[in-house]
């Protein structure tokens, strides 16, 4: 009878042991998103760290972008690098992290507002003062017009008088301005609803737009043969005058070598991005007059499905 005991109670203990070693017995588990739970305090101290030395919390920051690359954590590190620059002013290297952003995440969390915080650093840098590699500094000769400069390097008066915070046309001999010397190109895609701005070939702004309904809209390359300041727009069996609230074309007109297609402002309240217009390519205003002022007549555009 003991003896049976005995056998069972080894038994048991056989029976126990190999449970636990095969794994199936109760253990204890590993912190649950433990690398998460890391880079989120990691990211967190840096945070804590740029109140009181905002170089060392950049250093911090990007270390946390070079040790967990592939975490949301790096992302969120890269957009804090581009605050601090933001409220330093310093638009370049706010643009360079947030392109870094772009270019290492092109689907993460923040890769759209950077796309937009990129094309509004783009637009400013465009209109300051700065120079850059694609501008020159052109002196004033007598006999000189705005008008005139601006055909000698094609580009627009009002592009001119805004870089250099002009007031008005008169200019004097000696006076130094400011040109742009980049060849601008818009790229229209049907199928995102989205104008693409270039400069030289680099993206500089992504506008939204609306398009034809019915697939009305040209797709094809064109050129920008007419630039109207409050176009008056000729409906069929009437003349709508500019300013009038039933004129659709709102403040700008950009006619393209299609004949009776462009691209133009709005009067309707609606999202922007509809394919409800009658072929024409549709801006919000203050976007079609940020566009105006850039591109002359001629600059190719280039319309896709």
């Amino acid at each position: 009878m003991n003896r049976r005991i005995i056998i069972t109670v080894l038994a048991v203990i056989a029976i126990v042991t190999l449970i636990r070693l095969s794994g199936c017995g109760k253990k204890k588990e590993a912190p649950k998103n433990e690398p998460v739970q890391k880079t989120e305090l990691v990211l967190n101290e840096a945070v804590t760290l740029s109140k009181k030395s905002p170089e060392k919390a950049i250093e911090a920051f990007e270390n946390i972008v070079s040790e967990f690359p592939e975490s949301v954590q790096a992302q969120k590190a890269l957009v804090k690098i581009a605050e601090f620059y933001n409220k330093n002013d310093e638009l370049l290297l706010e643009k360079e992290s947030l392109q870094k952003l772009i270019n290492t995440y092109p689907q993460g969390d923040f890769t759209s507002d950077a796309v937009a915080r990129v094309g509004e650093i783009n637009i400013k840098i465009l209109f300051s003062k700065a120079q850059t590699k694609n501008s020159i500094i052109y002196e004033v000769k007598p006999g000189d017009s705005l008008y005139k400069i601006a055909k000698q390097y094609n580009t627009n008066v009002e592009f001119i008088m805004k870089v250099n915070s002009l007031k008005n046309s008169l200019i004097r001999p000696g006076m130094k301005v400011k040109i742009i010397t980049s060849v601008f190109k818009i790229l229209v895609s049907k199928s995102e609803l989205v104008l693409k701005l270039s400069a030289d070939d680099e993206v500089i702004k992504v506008y939204p737009i609306g398009i034809g309904k019915d697939n009305s809209t040209p797709v094809g390359q064109f050129r920008i043969v007419n630039r109207i300041v409050d176009p008056v727009w000729y409906k069929t069996g009437a003349i709508v005058p500019a300013g009038s609230a039933e004129n659709i074309l709102g403040p700008r007109w950009l006619g393209i070598s299609e004949p009776g297609y462009g691209i133009h402002g709005t009067v309707d309240k609606q999202p922007i991005q509809q394919q409800k217009t009658q072929g024409c390519v549709r801006m919000m205003n203050k976007d079609v007059e940020e566009l105006f002022d850039i591109v002359p007549v001629n600059t190719e555009v280039i319309i896709n499905e």
